[in-house]
């Protein structure tokens, strides 16, 4: 069942605002009480604290007691998404790695964060037109400050990297950027060949629908979803994403209906066991009404030493950097 004392404001302000929409008590009643009954009958359950805990502080811990995960295999140490990355933060300290998942025009699920290839290899389009056999002729380090160090390496497929981090004894955080049905396919398929990544990863994503339709297709996966305040209408580093006006506020107002709906809703109904947060919104408080919850806070992108050291002596969560060497600027 939802935990009423939490879903207490949540439905209160539900009624409230359709209160002063309807004036009508009935119709606010009725309304309030469907969500909590849509809640309560399609909402996935919380996998049990001690499954997590497995994925999410694993016993091979270092001394600060938490998760240093590198992103999209430390993108700053080594070519992003790739198994030099993973390599690289094996023997860089990592506890494990971030991973994005995306696809090629044949269908292929491959380690990739843009939907197109120009940022990272020597090649230029969208993936959605670029077939895995194009694909693997690319330089995957072409674009990055160590080139001639790793010229030459290759976009993996995702069973690559997985076969790469389970060797490695890396836990794995799977980034989904879209594609719900084929990605929860995908995990399906990936789980069942490589059962121990029940315990040693989790798959995380800014779109809910991701999250539960991978939960659909296999509940014992531990999940988590990502935010970051004002995501629909700013690029990560802040500039706005449309040059219309009335775009730019309107989705401001989608960005205010999202982060309450993060809070309050989504989280219980694809019952995930962590919370990938954009590091600024990070308090002790912030940290208390998470594990209230049952939910890890983990924090990124963490890229200078005093944050870590915030992060893991004082809050004690896990986070996620760009580099496990030195300190760095984000990689959006």
């Amino acid at each position: 069942m939802l935990e009423i004392g939490d879903g207490t404001t949540c439905f209160s302000v539900v009624f409230i605002l359709v209160l002063l929409s309807t004036r009508s008590v009935i119709w606010s009643t009725l309304l309030t009480a469907s969500l909590y009954t849509f809640l309560v009958m399609f909402r996935f359950p919380q996998l049990p604290p001690s499954r997590a805990r497995q994925v999410l502080r694993p016993p091979k811990l270092p001394a600060s007691g938490v998760s240093v995960v590198a992103h999209r295999g430390g993108g700053h140490d080594a070519p992003e998404n790739t198994i030099a990355a993973i390599r690289a933060a094996s023997e860089n300290g990592a506890t494990g790695v971030e991973l994005d998942l995306e696809f090629t025009a044949d269908g292929i699920p491959i380690l990739m964060h843009d939907e197109s290839v120009d940022r990272t290899t020597n090649g230029s389009g969208p993936l959605s037109k670029l077939s895995f056999s194009e694909l693997r002729k690319l330089d995957a380090a072409a674009k990055h400050r160590l080139s001639d160090k790793f010229r030459g390496e290759k976009v993996p497929t995702l069973q690559e990297a997985v076969e790469e981090c389970i060797k490695l004894q890396l836990t794995i955080y799977f980034d989904v950027k879209g594609h719900p049905d084929e990605s929860a396919s995908v995990f399906k398929e990936l789980y069942k060949k490589h059962p121990v990544l029940y315990n040693t990863s989790i798959v995380c994503s800014f779109e809910p629908k991701v999250i539960y339709r991978v939960r659909q297709a296999d509940p014992d996966i531990v999940t988590a979803l990502t935010h970051r305040q004002w995501s629909l209408s700013h690029f990560g580093d802040g500039e706005p994403r449309f040059q219309s006006l009335w775009k730019h506020y309107w989705t401001q107002v989608l960005d205010v209906l999202l982060d309450w709906a993060h809070h309050h809703v989504l989280w219980n109904l694809c019952g995930i066991s962590a919370f990938l947060v954009q590091k600024n919104m990070i308090s002790p408080d912030y940290v208390q009404y998470w594990r209230a919850r049952g939910v890890e806070l983990v924090a990124w992108t963490t890229n200078a030493a005093v944050e870590k050291q915030y992060y893991q002596d004082l809050l004690n969560i896990n986070y996620i950097t760009d580099s496990l060497l030195e300190d760095c600027e984000p990689h959006y």
